[in-house]
Parts: structure tokens; C-alpha cells; sequence
């Protein structure tokens, strides 16, 4: 998306300045996107309306993953060409229809439960996004394996919904649960280089990018840990 030039002469403090402040937009508006998620399945998961539009229109909740899908597709592939408010609003807009995707979770898990494994989430995802921000290493090459990874858990998913192996869903969880680990620190520090060599004019695309990749790197670690220590009702 965004180069990072090898022989860059620029100064390395303005530079670090620069990813500092652009991060900071980068976990603001995560965070933000994190509550309207969590506040709208709350919201929906004690809502007799919502449910009997679930029960009563099966196709709805396939309709809620087109969109989520398609929205993701729009501000990965013209993030750049958007205006920054309107990437922005499509990024919290993500962020509304995943709530409504994922308000049965209140109804299968304990709320105790769903609240444990938030924290565990969090702290994973602190711990490996500080990593990917400070470390020295290059994780590119770590990161390439990753996405290579995903894409065989996601058709390795798409086989045990046929299958329905108990033993093969148990791993694809702590495969799930280690993929995710890793981009955190990847995505992290991919973004970290974006805007160390970015315009002033491109970092509000930068955020926005930055907070869907690490928003979804954190609600997939969170599902994923959450069918390990999740307390079905």
C-alpha cells in the first residue's frame, strides 16, 4: 500500500515523531471501533426484535457478512483514493454490522466468560503490538508465512464445517489463536513503517487502514481464545 523507500534520508527523529502520532490515531480509533462493536451486540443480543428478524430471515446474517466483507475489500483496495472521512465512517460502519454478526455470542457463552477472555485479548494484543512497534527485526518474512497460514485455516475451517472433526476444530483453534498472535506484531509494525516514510496528507488513510487491520487482528484473537476458555451457557 504504502512504500518504504530503503535509502530514505530523512531525520530519524521526525520520522519516529511521525509513527508516534500517526499510531496513536492508529489506537484511538481502533479502540473506538472495539466499543461500537461490543456496545451493539450488547445491545442486540437483548433485543426480542433483533432475534425474531434472526429466527424468522436466516439469510439476514449471511447479508451482515457480505457486507462486512465488502466493506473490508473497499477500504483495503481505495483507502487512498477515499477522502479520510469517508474511510473513516466505512471503518465504523464495519465495525457496527460485525457487532450485529456478533451479538449471539452473549446468548452461547457466559457474560463472566466473554469478559475473561476480553482482558486475555487485550493483554495479548498490548504485549505483541508493543513488540511489533519497538522490535528491530524484520517480521516481513514471518508475516508472508502468516498470511500463507490464514489462508489454510480459513479452507481448513471451510472443510470441518462438512467434516465436523472434533480433533481438527480443536486445532484450527490454537492455530487460529498463534496466526493472529503473530500479525498483531506484523500489522503493528508494517503500519509503524507506513508512516515513518508517509506524507502528512496520507496519514489519516494510514489510521484508518491501521485500525481495521489491527481491529480485525483483535476480534479474531478474542473469538478464537474464546473457544478455548469461553463457559458455553
Amino acid at each position: 500500500m504504502y512504500n518504504t523507500p530503503q535509502n530514505y534520508s530523512g531525520n530519524t527523529s521526525s520520522m519516529a515523531m511521525a509513527a508516534s502520532g500517526v499510531m496513536k490515531k492508529v489506537y484511538m480509533k481502533m479502540t473506538f471501533g472495539l466499543l461500537v462493536t461490543a456496545l451493539t451486540a450488547q445491545a442486540c443480543s437483548v433485543s426480542e426484535f433483533y432475534w425474531s428478524i434472526l429466527l424468522n430471515y436466516s439469510w439476514v446474517m449471511w447479508l451482515l457478512f457480505g457486507a462486512e466483507f465488502l466493506i473490508v475489500i473497499s477500504v483495503s483496495g481505495a483507502v487512498a483514493k477515499m477522502k479520510s472521512s469517508t474511510a473513516s465512517l466505512l471503518f465504523y460502519l464495519f465495525a457496527l454490522i460485525n457487532g450485529l454478526s456478533l451479538a449471539p455470542i452473549f446468548i452461547v457463552y457466559t457474560g463472566v466468560s466473554i469478559a475473561k477472555t476480553f482482558f486475555i485479548t487485550a493483554g495479548t494484543f498490548a504485549a505483541m503490538s508493543v513488540y511489533g512497534y519497538f522490535t528491530t527485526k524484520d517480521l516481513s518474512r514471518f508475516g508472508s508465512i502468516l498470511v500463507m497460514a490464514l489462508i489454510g485455516l480459513i479452507i481448513a475451517s471451510i472443510v470441518n464445517i462438512f467434516a465436523g472433526s472434533s480433533t481438527l476444530d480443536w486445532i484450527i483453534t490454537f492455530a487460529g489463536v498463534i496466526i493472529f498472535v503473530g500479525l498483531t506484531a506484523w500489522d503493528t509494525q508494517k503500519i509503524k513503517q507506513w508512516s515513518e516514510y508517509a506524507t502528512p496528507e496520507q496519514y489519516g488513510h494510514i489510521a484508518t487502514i491501521g485500525a481495521l487491520s489491527l481491529y480485525l487482528d483483535f476480534i479474531n484473537m478474542f473469538l478464537y481464545l474464546l473457544r478455548l476458555f469461553g463457559d458455553r451457557r
